[in-house]
């Protein structure tokens, strides 16, 4: 992917990773330096995921080998912004079930059902390096887990029956191809 790529018209701070490319599958690695050069990633992070646009984006989906996510599932043009970041996060409690059709910044056009816990609890730093917990359901905990997936090198696709994951690999490998012959 080049710099200045776009997704949905609009160009992207950095160049997001799509599916196959297999540097989504490589687990983020703990970040141990909370320096300016964190808070300039998570900038660009942001930046990013609004310009996509979407409500959340991991570092492993720009190429970044680090365990780190932002999401904002502020979804009203009307509701401000509820930018949160999570470094070194944790799912240490999930509890009940729930389905709810998800798309991924690294699947352009896919949106899938996907079974997740209804609630969970995550402990995580903040970009200060200041341990957090927070609880949550609904839109936010599905992100949550989302994004927590990709930092383990756990994508979308790995959720789906196997009928569902080829149809999906096999369009996301049709884009490739278009997108290399462009």
């Amino acid at each position: 992917m080049l710099s200045g790529q776009l997704l949905g018209g609009f160009p992207l701070i950095r160049p997001i990773l799509f599916y196959p490319d297999k540097r989504l599958r490589n687990p983020g690695k703990e970040v141990e330096e909370f320096d300016a050069e964190l808070r300039e990633l998570i900038e660009d992070m942001a930046e990013t995921m609004y310009a996509a646009p979407g409500v959340g984006l991991a570092a492993p989906q720009l190429g970044i080998s680090k365990r780190l996510f932002i999401v904002d599932v502020a979804t009203g043009e009307d509701e401000p912004s509820d930018l949160r970041v999570f470094i070194n996060p944790e799912i240490i409690e999930a509890e009940g079930d729930t389905t709810f059709n998800e798309g991924c910044l690294s699947f352009p056009g896919i949106r899938e059902d996907i079974d997740r816990a209804e609630r969970i609890k995550v402990r995580a730093a903040d970009p200060d390096g200041k341990p957090f917990e927070l609880e949550a359901d609904g839109l936010l905990a599905i992100a949550i887990q989302h994004e927590n997936d990709h930092l383990d090198g756990k994508l979308m696709i790995d959720h789906l029956s196997v009928l569902r994951r080829r149809l999906v690999h096999r369009a996301m490998t049709k884009r490739a191809a278009v997108d290399a012959a462009q």
